[in-house]
């Protein structure tokens, strides 16, 4: 019997700060949900649920588009996208 719905993912869609011996990324796409989303599409179509804030930029919006992501659930909202590892850093 084949499925013929999306499997939902529902998470974080987040702007990532990452620090390692490597070298230093301020604004790189983050969150679970993103990477979840992106990896499982190679097997099944997804939905994805989530909030961003304004200042989401568009590009990351675009590595999603690039596959069968459903983004209709991912709502823009007033304020800021989450911000996560300022204070991570990995020596």
């Amino acid at each position: 019997m084949e499925n013929n719905y999306p499997l939902a993912v529902v998470g974080t869609v987040a702007i990532d700060h990452v620090e390692t011996p490597f070298g230093r990324r301020e604004r790189a796409f983050g969150g679970s949900a993103s990477y979840f989303s992106y990896a499982a599409s190679f097997f099944t179509p997804v939905s994805l649920v989530a909030v961003v804030g304004n200042d989401f930029p568009e590009e990351f919006r675009k590595v999603l588009e690039e596959r069968p992501i459903d983004l209709s659930h991912l709502e823009r909202s007033n304020g800021k996208t989450l911000r996560d590892g300022r204070d991570k850093a990995l020596h």
